[in-house]
């Protein structure tokens, strides 16, 4: 599968997420298998980037190409410029939120509130498009709401504009992760469309991404909270959409580097203070998948610096994979 001249080296890729897809964490869902990570969503409002947030989500120091930027924003030219200034930093592949459903995101009139103004869609990609020399890929939800379904219609749209890939939420904007996403509408889309479609939304095993690809046509899965203390997700889902055999499960002494590898990178990334915190969410994620006794976990999740909760980590998953290794 191609985006532009960019052959992607696998059908899972890695949707972006804000406060979770960082840097840190772009870097080890493509070492695991991710064909592609983009970044968390960035405003498209240059008047806004000189704060720590933005400064880290426009960092991409050290990724894998092709480097994902992803745009939120309702303003044609302001998009626009904000694409540009991305591929002069680096970007390789402009990516637009139109699929977001947080409340302060619609309530911007950006993310999915896009959807309900098609004229405005068409513009924003139009815009895009004409600005920068990369390929421009859309992130979309089904619709606004169960009564407004026009994921067909922004699908054509895009294509008709310039949208080079597309990943489409089986959820409107007002189901936001409720309920079970549906596959239909994204089926649709991609019967009528050429460019390559990526389906996404409770996408949690290899056997769920066969089943939704086979239900729908996409060209391949977009993974988002499954990765969620599990990146190494990609590595089963690309093996059984290969054809190929399931590897070998991860060791736990390879389950305990990657976690301890994810949290050195993030107190690096982010610092001492910033890099405590931040690392408390996937801590949590980790300890519920691997079954983290919560006397451990609530020692990790109240460190007060780094030093503390490395060495709380190092030591629980150090005697968690001696035990199962001699086990």
């Amino acid at each position: 599968m191609k985006i532009g001249p960019w052959q992607l080296p696998a059908r899972a890729v890695l949707a972006p997420m804000a406060g979770v897809t960082d840097r840190p964490f772009r870097i080890l869902a493509r070492r695991l298998g991710a064909g592609l990570a983009a970044s968390e969503m960035l405003t498209s409002d240059i008047s806004l980037w000189d704060t720590p947030k933005s400064r880290h989500r426009l960092d991409h120091t050290g990724e894998p190409e092709p480097r994902v930027v992803q745009l939120a924003g309702a303003e044609p030219a302001l998009i626009a410029q904000a694409a540009r200034l991305n591929v002069d930093r680096g970007a390789q592949i402009i990516d637009i939120n139109m699929g977001c459903p947080a409340k302060k995101v619609c309530g911007r009139s950006c993310g999915s509130a896009l959807l309900r103004d098609e004229p405005l869609v068409a513009a924003i990609i139009d815009a895009v498009v004409r600005a920068v020399s990369v390929p421009v890929t859309l992130k979309i939800r089904t619709g606004w709401d169960r009564e407004t379904i026009n994921g067909v219609r922004i699908a054509q749209l895009a294509e008709s504009h310039g949208i080079q890939s597309l990943a489409v939420h089986g959820r409107t904007r007002a189901d936001r992760y409720e309920g079970e996403a549906e596959y239909d509408t994204i089926r649709n889309i991609k019967s009528l469309v050429r460019i390559p479609v990526f389906a996404n939304g409770d996408i949690d095993s290899a056997q769920k991404a066969h089943a939704v690809l086979a239900h729908t046509g996409a060209d391949g899965v977009m993974i988002g909270r499954a990765s969620h203390g599990a990146p190494w997700i990609f590595r089963d889902v690309n093996a059984l959409l290969a054809g190929e055999k399931r590897p070998d499960a991860l060791a736990p002494h390879q389950l305990r580097d990657i976690i301890l590898e994810h949290l050195d990178s993030l107190y690096g990334f982010y610092g001492e203070t910033s890099g405590v915190r931040i690392a408390r969410k996937h801590i949590s994620w980790y300890c519920d998948r691997l079954s983290v006794p919560e006397s451990i976990r609530r020692a990790l999740l109240v460190a007060g610096n780094t030093v503390e909760q490395f060495g709380l980590a190092e030591n629980h998953f150090d005697g968690w994979a001696e035990a199962n290794r001699a086990a």
